[in-house]
């Protein structure tokens, strides 16, 4: 009997151990990431050829304590080699593990590696070569504080490679993982499985694979033992020659009932072939399909539905994703009563949006992300429903959030026939009006844009997650927003240039109707959109104030005050801003309301810089600085309470006579140094109040605006 060590991923060391068990293991001991056991020759190669759990299964060949580096070689290096391999192979050192002296892994390899090659030398024999991409033997070394232990890996490539797929879609499983998932799933070999966004195809075939007996490594060309002294041939071909029988025997008495459908027809294809190579083809009805349109293939047997949806990391992908959990939880509910459920996903947030009790869950791990598996019974209700009963349906999807949805569907109900009459295209539909829910809904043509306020830190970032996740699901419900026209952003205090900062690179862009200008927004690829809503009415007055007078935009960001004012009949106007891009986008602006000409001019500059510099005089002035900058491309720092004074004094200098300043900033608090403008010969009147449309009503605070002239 030898002693072997089979390799598992964490937490599927119990479903290792009984499925070693069954294969003929004896004393099967679990450890954290695999099972110790002891297996004759036919016991071990069935583990191999059979097991769909293990990665590895390992020969331990040295266990002993090292304290130094000297002691790893020592043992590596008087260790008989010669008794596994000979000089005429290639290997391949895998060492894991660190200890306070050995440090990193590659050096342990490289002690390991040397440990092997002299010990062949002293016994007279040539050097085996290393060969990292495809060696004849690998030998495995685990360190675990002061114990190594060195192992001959029998399986050569790990083990949940099977061979089989070619080809596979953006986020594959690893074939153990879509094992364990199936296992876990409680499905019933004999009964139907349905997958309904399936991929590469990976959980159906290996769920048919167990149920046609075929064993997952029968067409492995390529072994760990294939050069190991200790290979027992004989063993081999009759442990093999057992699984080909197993496998034809059972090939006439399995009916089709395993279903697979994707919306990507080529992901579809790849699937086929790689049911093909796992020899299930005639077994697996594949089918392209949405799932919003997802229908029960076998209406009359009571099967399982097993899934591994999408799940994304970055939270931009999240409207679409709580759209597409929400409506398969739908048509589960509807085409599936009385069938099992499970589905797999990294958000468990995301498995909420089903909306249904799971009756079983299970943790595990897919690559670095922590999952969770929750398997569901999904109770048989009648199979069409009254509209009242999707009414209801309704208000169960939106039960978690019911307060925010009826607060959003009112605010809609008054702003957009406001809007309509405006001949707004872009406007806020909710600005934090509920505590609970500490976002922005705005609107722009037909897309949605969330925006969520940080959180305070003494609000759990789970709940607040949870919060945003039902949000964004009633918003797409009350707005009937289509889910890529969704986009979602979490808004922090912002300092210095990071208003600026890029997030996306997707150049989408597209324009917004506001008061006759058409106007270029960006909603994916910047923290802004191009557009500031609650300066709509300010601009609108700089375009009525604007006709035969010469305009100056300062801080200008898009340019969408210039355009106002240049449809308006400006007879100039003078556009400046730090940032090119912004710039461009400006001038992107005039091109589109067919503004273009020498009396426009677009300069890139530091506009304080800028302004002592300029010698030209202007009638009518708009200046929208930032609360706070520090950019490296400014001389100093900026800080609007501080400095806006010495700001309005190059202002004044530049201001014709009878001229109009329309100063605005969104300091909270901002104070008007009145005394030292009286000094200045200026007056300043608020209008703050007079530049809140609508829909930013609620936010008295948003910003602050001044008309200032000369006395």
């Amino acid at each position: 009997m030898k002693q072997l060590f089979a390799t598992t991923s964490r937490g599927f060391e119990e479903m290792l151990k009984v499925e070693l068990t069954e294969l003929g293991a004896m004393d099967t001991k679990v450890v954290q990431g695999g099972v110790h056991f002891q297996a004759d020759d036919e016991t071990l190669y069935r583990t191999l050829l059979w097991s769909r759990l293990a990665s590895r299964i390992l020969l331990p060949l040295i266990e002993t304590k090292i304290y130094s580096d000297l002691d790893l070689y020592a043992a590596v290096s008087g260790f008989n080699w010669l008794a596994q391999f000979d000089e005429r192979v290639t290997f391949f050192v895998d060492f894991n593990g660190t200890n306070q002296e050995i440090r990193h892994t590659q050096f342990g390899a490289m002690r390991v590696k040397d440990g092997i090659v002299d010990h062949f030398e002293r016994k007279g024999k040539a050097r085996p070569n290393v060969d990292k991409m495809q060696p004849d033997v690998r030998v495995h070394a685990y360190l675990n504080r002061e114990t190594l232990i060195i192992s001959l890996d029998l399986s050569g490539e790990a083990l949940h490679i099977r061979g089989y797929r070619e080809d596979t879609g953006q986020a594959p499983l690893r074939e153990t993982l879509a094992t364990a998932i199936v296992l876990r799933s409680g499905w019933q070999q004999g009964t139907p499985l349905v997958d309904p966004m399936c991929g590469s195809g990976t959980l159906l075939i290996e769920a048919a694979q167990m149920e046609a007996n075929i064993a997952p490594q029968l067409h492995r060309l390529h072994w760990g033992f294939d050069f190991w002294k200790g290979h027992n041939q004989t063993a081999w071909e009759k442990v093999k020659e057992e699984a080909i029988v197993r496998a034809e025997e059972k090939q006439g008495e399995i009916q089709p009932h395993f279903y697979g459908f994707d919306l990507d027809r080529r992901v579809l294809k790849k699937a086929q072939r790689n049911a093909q190579n796992a020899g299930v083809a005639h077994l697996i009805k594949w089918q392209q399909g949405d799932v919003a349109a997802l229908q029960n293939p076998s209406p009359n047997e009571t099967g399982t539905v097993i899934c591994n949806p999408p799940y994304g990391e970055r939270l931009g992908t999240t409207p679409a994703l709580i759209a597409l959990y929400s409506v398969f939880g739908q048509r589960l509910k509807k085409a599936f009563g009385g069938w099992n459920a499970s589905i797999f996903s990294s958000e468990s947030t995301l498995l909420d949006c089903l909306r249904m009790r799971a009756a079983r869950q299970f943790k595990a791990k897919n690559g670095p992300l922590d999952c969770v598996q929750k398997n569901y019974q999904i109770s048989d209700r009648q199979r069409e429903e009254s509209v009242v009963e999707n009414a209801l349906e309704f208000n169960r999807t939106l039960a978690v959030a019911v307060d925010f949805a009826n607060r959003l569907q009112k605010n809609i109900k008054k702003i957009e026939k406001w809007a309509k009459q405006q001949g707004l295209d872009a406007y806020r539909l909710y600005d934090a009006d509920l505590p609970e829910y500490n976002l922005a809904v705005d609107r722009y043509a037909d897309h949605i844009v969330v925006q969520e306020y940080a959180a305070p830190k003494n609000i759990d970032e789970n709940k607040a997650r949870q919060r945003l996740l039902d949000a964004v699901t009633a918003t797409l419900q009350v707005t009937g927003v289509e889910t890529n026209k969704l986009i979602l952003k979490v808004r922090q205090k912002q300092k210095g240039t990071n208003q600026y900062e890029k997030l996306a690179n997707k150049g989408e862009y597209f324009y917004v109707n506001e008061y006759g200008a058409q106007l270029w927004v960006n909603l994916t690829d910047y923290l802004d959109t191009g557009l500031f809503l609650d300066h709509r009415l300010t601009r609108k007055m700089i375009g009525e104030l604007a006709k035969g007078k010469d305009f100056l935009n300062l801080f200008a960001y898009t340019g969408s005050a210039t355009v106002h004012a240049a449809l308006g009949g400006a007879k100039s106007t003078t556009t400046v801003d730090m940032s090119n891009t912004y710039l461009n986008w400006a001038e992107q602006n005039l091109i589109l309301n067919d503004l273009e000409g020498k009396q426009h001019k677009l300069i890139q500059a530091d506009c304080l810089q800028w302004l002592e510099k300029c010698d030209r005089q202007f009638d009518l002035i708009f200046v929208d600085p930032p609360t706070f900058s520090n950019s490296k491309r400014m001389e100093d720092s900026w800080d609007v309470q501080r400095d806006h004074i010495k700001l309005l004094r190059n202002l004044k200098r530049i201001l014709r006579t009878d001229g109009t300043i329309i100063f605005s900033n969104n300091k909270r608090g901002f104070k008007m140094d009145f005394t030292a403008l009286e000094e200045l010969g200026l007056s300043a009147v608020e209008i703050s109040h007079k530049t809140l449309p609508l829909d930013f009503e609620r936010n008295k605070q948003i910003h602050n605006c001044w008309v200032i002239k000369g006395k």
